[in-house]
């Protein structure tokens, strides 16, 4: 038998991710439809000079519709319009949480640590701008105690109060507490509080890569300690040979 050779098990390349738009010389066309700065249309133009017209106004050459014939193109500062691009797409998908509702479930003998978790996933709704329906049913023997019931339900709207207001006050319909909690306004709503600890979490880093300073260290000294006869004249009190 001749000699088997494995062959290599197979790995699939990774490579880097592709730029979301080809900006200057890695556009194709060679003509462009261009847009000014300002949104103005220039009209269609040889990508050379569209090329002079950003380096004389240093700013990029930006494809922003490359299936278009000829391309769109627009005179912008790269970095500056990823930033808007990126800052659509933020707003974009917080306008898609407005007006959704989402629901926590409680019980009269919910556990101290399940409270302390749903609270969290309805003020991380809330500062979404998401409602919350709290939603607590009475079961069996709970409802000649409906007492118990209310406790747990306004704890959990006081624990919300920074970030939202109920709908209305706590009250038994049918075998069970319901209510929604709307949003806060973003001016007076408290800090997200995930992002506030990031941030402080960013902060410490911050601190702890800076160069520190290096301090001096200054000794006190005591007058009390000084000795009663040290003075200006040291010398003073020492008796010298005659004659000399």
């Amino acid at each position: 038998m001749g000699e088997v050779r494995l062959s290599r098990p197979f790995s699939p390349r990774s490579f880097p991710p592709s730029q979301l738009h080809r900006i200057n010389g890695k556009i194709r066309a060679r003509e462009v439809r261009l847009i000014g700065p300002e949104g103005q249309q220039v009209g269609i133009v040889p990508l050379n000079d569209a090329l002079n017209m950003a380096r004389q106004q240093g700013v990029d050459v930006v494809e922003i519709s490359p299936n278009a014939v000829p391309p769109v193109c627009r005179l912008v500062d790269y970095g500056k319009f990823k930033y808007e691009q990126a800052k659509k797409e933020k707003d974009s998908k917080k306008s898609q949480h407005v007006g959704k509702v989402k629901e926590i479930q409680l019980s009269v003998k919910i556990e101290e640590h399940d409270f302390d978790y749903k609270v969290d996933h309805a003020v991380e709704f809330l500062c979404e701008d998401m409602k919350v329906k709290i939603a607590l049913r009475f079961r069996g023997r709970e409802m000649a105690h409906t007492e118990y019931g209310f406790q747990v339900v306004n704890r959990f709207i006081q624990a919300c109060a920074p970030y939202a207001t109920p709908d209305m006050q706590p009250k038994v319909v049918g075998k069970g507490i319901n209510l929604t909690l709307n949003p806060l306004p973003r001016a007076k709503r408290a800090k997200n509080p995930k992002l506030a600890e990031q941030e402080s979490e960013e902060r410490q880093e911050r601190q702890q890569q800076a160069p520190t300073k290096p301090t001096k260290t200054v000794i006190a000294t005591d007058a009390a300690e000084k000795p009663s006869d040290f003075g200006s004249a040291p010398f003073a009190q020492i008796d010298l040979p005659e004659g000399q």
